[in-house]
């Protein structure tokens, strides 16, 4: 099975934090090397990386891509109104 290089998980008002953050730590350990947790509900984003603890973003305005993503920003303005 492959694996992305990258991930998003955009919550839904029904999806449960903790078992998305299982999830992401699941991607991980089968290779991302970056992923995207936003939940709009907390407006927060946290960031996974591998080998790194993962990065909590309180309302940011955007995010801005790393790795295999290098140069991609994502707009988050609108995801928050």
């Amino acid at each position: 099975m492959s694996c992305p290089n990258f991930v998003i998980e955009l919550l839904s008002p029904s999806d449960r934090s903790r078992i998305t953050h299982e999830k992401m730590l699941d991607w991980l350990a089968n290779g991302i090397e970056l992923g995207w947790m936003i939940d709009p509900k907390r407006r927060t984003v946290t960031i996974y990386r591998r080998d790194r603890e993962p990065e909590l973003l309180t309302a940011p305005d955007q995010v801005v891509g790393e790795g295999p993503v290098a140069g991609f920003v994502l707009d988050l303005v609108p995801v928050w109104a």
